[in-house]
């Protein structure tokens, strides 16, 4: 029963959809270039953060040769906050592909948009249904809870046979209009059947043959496969000032958070004094210790444990670049591991 359960899924979901949909800044237009940013933007970020940004970058970066053309410092700053900064290097290096090989117009086909640089299986689905009504499903975690509650399908979810069998499926069911039916999908993994709540089955369009609600089970699934304890770090950071002026660093071209802006820090947790002895050794002479504060930050697999030292010195020096606050604001990058020491200058 539950392989043909799926035919009922656009008979319910394109009636609901066409009135239950949010209203969203990139659901305004099928441009290719809109819906690609929104979906890359999408990915591990709440829709209400991606809001503002989404409309941000569209104002600075308009159209795909813009953003091609795109100075790096300008689009980690348009990207400050939101994570994941190999998503918008990626986006220009897509970009720069749209522009040289395929004469600055967006692929149609769904391999050709598949090998584009950071854009896989679910975002190729999504760009070629959404924009061009093929027949590709957009295959995402909302996804993958929507169609293992209606087929009451205990298997986990992040198993990567179990999300290519719900591509084949669903690519059987697509209707004419593809691109409501992936974007219905989509409202509903995201609204009615969300994520870490409990699912609303009374005002889901598919309650009536949704196995896992007819079985009272929809509650207690997807099925995931337990997760790893994620590595913890100790990392001491140092935000030095001299005047008007704050020290930071670039991190290396490859790795985490690759080529971004951050606060010179090294490995452990050292106390004032200790960070004072360190300072010394980057040809600095610490002058006042200001403060300390304790912070987190939680990568995918890393968690750092993170010491802040605020600290004045005697003069700019060091392996190290000086910027004023205004242009830290304005020009500079922070990922929101350091910026989160940053947002804590004005208590110091």
């Amino acid at each position: 029963m539950s392989k043909d359960i799926l035919k009922n899924l656009p008979g319910a979901l394109l009636p609901w959809f066409a009135h239950a949909k949010r209203d969203l800044p990139w659901r305004q237009d099928k441009q290719p270039y809109h819906v690609w940013l929104s979906e890359i933007m999408l990915q591990q970020t709440r829709v209400e953060a991606v809001k503002s940004y989404y409309t941000r970058f569209l104002s600075a970066l308009p159209t795909v040769a813009d953003l091609a053309a795109a100075d790096d410092e300008l689009l980690h700053k348009l990207w400050e906050g939101l994570g994941y900064y190999s998503r918008v290097r990626n986006l220009k290096k897509a970009a720069q592909v749209i522009m040289d090989v395929h004469g600055g117009n967006f692929p149609q086909s769904y391999d050709e948009i598949r090998a584009l640089p950071g854009i896989g299986t679910y975002t190729a689905g999504a760009i070629a249904s959404i924009c061009y009504d093929l027949p590709t499903p957009a295959v995402d975690g909302n996804v993958l809870r929507v169609i293992s509650r209606i087929c009451n399908d205990n298997t986990p979810i992040d198993s990567n046979s179990y999300k290519t069998d719900v591509q084949q499926r669903l690519a059987e069911v697509y209707p004419g209009c593809a691109g409501d039916f992936t974007q219905a999908l989509m409202e509903l993994g995201a609204t009615v059947c969300g994520p870490n709540r409990a699912p609303q089955c009374e005002a889901c369009p598919c309650r009536d043959f949704c196995l896992g609600h007819i079985c009272g089970t929809a509650e207690q699934l997807p099925v995931k496969t337990p997760k790893k304890a994620k590595k913890q770090e100790e990392r001491t950071v140092f935000v030095l000032s001299c005047g008007d002026f704050y020290a930071l660093k670039k991190r290396p071209d490859t790795g985490l958070l690759a080529g971004l802006w951050e606060f010179p820090n090294v490995p452990g947790c050292l106390d004032m004094d200790a960070g004072m002895e360190a300072v010394k050794t980057w040809d600095l002479r610490p002058r006042q210790p200001l403060r300390q504060v304790e912070r987190q930050h939680i990568f995918t697999h890393i968690r750092w444990q993170m010491r802040g030292l605020y600290l004045e010195v005697s003069e700019k020096g060091g392996d190290l670049q000086w910027f004023t606050a205004e242009e830290i604001r304005r020009q500079t990058a922070l990922p929101t591991a350091f910026r989160q020491f940053w947002e804590e200058i004005d208590h110091v």
